[in-house]
């Protein structure tokens, strides 16, 4: 890999890492004068109108196949509807830190999702000890050794549903999408746009909280669409073809840490002992799983 071609996704691995870290203090902030319903609408309007201007730009348009559209209206299901009401929904009642921290299972879904769907595939051994280490990297998270805590257990199910539904968009993608090889940007826009058709409703019945719009909480709003939910989609899909899907599945090890960080900077979260420890426990078992830290020099 050339010195200039590695500079050139570079700028925005770091840039997605530090968008994706920082989603879950948009989403507290968003909630101050908007409801879950009205964050996960907001996300999405807000990164299909930066999308859709992006591609008038560029002399592209949405995909118009139903049968494509289609599928991309269950990815927007599975990526931008159910998670982004989820976890507005938990951060009414947890930290930003902990939804960070959750979304780090996000791999080890993935992993699980493939191996329902591809069920004539035995998992490894590296599979198996990595979603061990995950699944008691979650009960570290949580502190399990002395209950929930002051986080409901719906909550946490939630989360864990949310990211359930982030690891299944993966194969269903490979399977019916990416064989299509539509552009990045047509894609994500399309899928974008169908989500937020999607939440209107939802919005319009119970999306507003509070009628006081400081300019804090709307500029994360905003950032949180445009960049989270919209540009974001076309940097993942650059490093895919420009670093491999390997560099760039990785940034899910850079954004627990962003969420971390800002969460306890910036919101003054506290952050209990047991959840960074945890948090790298989950970190751990995905890197075993995904072959990144071999068991043994066979693996």
């Amino acid at each position: 890999m050339s010195k200039r071609k590695s500079q050139s996704w570079l700028g925005l691995y770091i840039a997605l890492g530090i968008v994706w870290g920082c989603s879950f203090i948009f989403i507290k902030l968003g909630l101050e004068f908007l409801t879950p319903f009205g964050v996960a609408f907001g996300r999405c309007a807000l990164g299909a109108l930066a999308l859709l201007i992006y591609l008038k730009i560029k002399g592209l348009s949405l995909v118009r196949d139903r049968k494509m559209i289609g599928h991309l209206w269950v990815v927007a299901l599975l990526l931008n509807v159910i998670p982004g009401i989820f976890f507005a929904w938990a951060e009414t009642e947890v930290t930003s830190i902990l939804a960070g921290i959750i979304n780090a299972v996000t791999p080890l879904m993935t992993l699980i999702a493939i191996m329902l769907v591809a069920r004539n595939e035995k998992p490894t051994k590296p599979q198996v000890v990595g979603l061990i280490l995950g699944f008691l990297g979650v009960l570290t998270v949580l502190g399990a050794w002395q209950g929930l805590g002051d986080n409901p257990l719906w909550a946490i199910l939630i989360l864990l549903a949310a990211v359930t539904c982030y690891g299944f968009s993966f194969p269903y993608s490979r399977r019916f999408i990416l064989p299509a090889q539509l552009k990045p940007e047509v894609m994500a826009a399309t899928q974008v746009t169908l989500g937020a058709i999607t939440l209107l409703p939802f919005f319009l019945v119970s999306g507003i909280a509070e009628n006081e719009y400081r300019l804090g909480p709307v500029l994360a709003m905003v950032a949180l669409g445009v960049f989270g939910s919209g540009f974001a989609y076309i940097w993942n899909f650059t490093i895919i073809r420009d670093a491999g899907s390997a560099i760039a599945s990785s940034v899910t090890y850079v954004t627990p840490l962003v969420a971390v960080l800002v969460g306890f900077v910036f919101l003054n979260e506290v952050l209990h002992w047991y959840e960074p420890i945890g948090a790298l426990i989950v970190l751990l078992g995905a890197a075993i799983a995904q072959g990144r830290i071999p068991l043994s020099k066979k693996d």
